[in-house]
């Protein structure tokens, strides 16, 4: 069973560093913010997505989980 998540990062990403998560999907924020969210199949998969937003250097403002 997967569980829906957001990540608020800083900065507006560019298209090369959205490639980076492809599981997920964007929306605008606001100016120099960047929304990701989807579908997380496990907690391996989690610490994927945070493993990645490390290595780009991004800094993560806010995660959430999202209702069902």
């Amino acid at each position: 069973m997967s569980t829906r998540y957001q990540f608020v990062v800083d900065g507006e990403l560019t298209e090369r560093a959205l490639a980076a998560f492809p599981e997920l999907s964007t929306a605008p924020l606001r100016p120099g913010m960047t929304i990701l969210f989807g579908s997380i199949s496990d907690p391996t998969a989690m610490r994927g997505i945070l493993a990645r937003i490390d290595n780009l250097g991004l800094t993560l403002l806010e995660m959430r989980r999202l209702p069902d």
